[in-house]
């Protein structure tokens, strides 16, 4: 059955974009669901179509998609998929977007540039969204981009159940691997009982136009370090950072992070002899040529299921982090 029934009244329809199906599909099996079939094509000349093949008028429509490469296309898809629930009379359409496109471009650095993760935030607007689903903002303040309801939801829980039962806390040691992750990390730190160290990056005064070295505060020599992030891109970052602690006397390196990007060069980078393990979520999709025997990959769908319940009951999203891990 492709939707639930609460009292003869309220029905919720899930559909998806064609980014990352198996996410939606797992979704669906957690919500005891089925997913509403969509017609979704993309012509020669590169334009996307969209139908749904039942009605769907009067529903509280989630409309999931991962925003991969090629992250445009994708993003339009699911606007145009808005687009289409809302002009097919959906009550209400919540925008499933577990890794929220363009996050990184939140405010201007420099004059001249875009704001774009808040040109995002119009976009789903103006196609009809009422609310904004999305899994570890890159900065909290995108929550104020959109006109409406925003359900941020952490992903820490998910990864804190999966290293208390693997890593030993009374050895192991929460790094940031740079400043400005320096407040998620100590949030880490509190969970985990687990002392903090930084990474702080500069470039060798003794040297012209060197690459930065590293300098780390805190103690990690004899330890299990533990890098956390919201995200691995081209995980030169990383990479560099877990080279640091082992020159520091790290004796493990794992890395932790919510969204598993990994542009080249990074399943290379990330599959060096200096990192022990690296887990992340599945907020996006991870194809043969992007995994390696060290990554660890953990479902984000029950998480998104949970959401997506509370938002259709009415329920509450804040109160599925009280007292989390």
């Amino acid at each position: 059955m492709s939707e639930i029934i609460v009292g003869g009244q309220k029905r919720l329809v899930l559909v998806t974009g064609r980014a990352h199906p198996q996410l939606a599909e797992d979704v669906a099996a957690a919500l005891e669901t089925e997913i509403v079939h969509t017609d979704a094509r993309t012509f020669a000349n590169g334009e996307i179509y969209a139908r749904y093949e039942e009605s769907v008028r009067g529903c509280d429509a989630f409309v999931i998609q991962s925003h991969t490469t090629p992250i445009n296309e994708w993003v339009m898809e699911q606007l145009i998929m808005v687009d289409a629930l809302k002009r097919a009379s959906a009550k209400r359409i919540t925008v499933v977007a577990p890794f929220y496109p363009y996050a990184r471009q939140d405010k201007k650095g420099r004059g001249r540039e875009p704001i774009s993760a808040r040109l995002i935030a119009d976009l789903y607007g103006a196609a009809g969204a009422d609310r904004i689903m999305s899994v570890d903002l890159h900065a909290a303040q995108i929550q104020g981009f959109f006109n409406g309801p925003v359900d941020h939801l952490f992903a820490m829980p998910v990864l804190l159940r999966y290293f208390r039962e693997k890593l030993d806390t009374s050895a192991l040691t929460i790094v940031s691997p740079d400043m400005g992750r320096v407040r998620v990390a100590d949030i880490w730190s509190d969970k985990l009982g687990a002392p903090l160290a930084i990474i702080h990056k500069r470039r060798d005064p003794t040297v012209a136009n060197q690459v930065s070295i590293h300098e780390i505060v805190g103690q990690v020599e004899g330890r299990t370090c533990l890098l956390v992030d919201d995200m691995i891109d081209t995980g030169g970052t990383i990479a560099k950072a877990a080279e640091a602690l082992k020159n520091a006397g790290a004796t493990n390196v794992v890395v932790a992070a919510t969204h598993a990007v990994f542009s080249d060069p990074a399943p290379r980078l990330l599959s060096s002899d200096v990192i022990d393990e690296v887990v992340v979520t599945d907020t996006l999709p991870l194809p043969p040529e992007k995994r390696f025997p060290t990554l660890t990959v953990l479902p984000i769908a029950p998480l998104l299921a949970d959401a997506i319940r509370q938002v259709f009951t009415d329920g509450s999203v804040t109160s599925m982090f009280d007292g989390a891990a």
